[in-house]
């Protein structure tokens, strides 16, 4: 059986468009999850929760965060199916 939870790096999360997506979500509520890359080889340094005055991304930054999410869907869909019927 496979295990239940891997640990994924920030950047992992990031590159998949999660950060993206999620902060999409928590913009609704004023909130917002903040990476700070460290400052070497832009490995994370930190992420916090913060609450901001902003609702959205740019067109640019939308595009971006959709076309990153439907790369990981094409690229797990089928993991994620087997996934779900467990």
């Amino acid at each position: 059986m496979p295990e239940k939870i891997v640990k994924k790096t920030w950047e992992e999360f990031q590159e998949a468009g999660m950060l993206w997506y999620i902060n999409r979500i928590l913009h609704v509520f004023g909130w917002s999850i903040v990476v700070v890359p460290g400052n070497k080889d832009d490995h994370l340094f930190s992420a916090y929760p913060a609450r901001v005055r902003f609702r959205g991304f740019l067109e640019s930054s939308e595009t971006l965060g959709f076309h990153k999410v439907t790369q990981f869907l094409k690229e797990n869909i089928d993991a994620l199916q087997a996934e779900v019927e467990e």
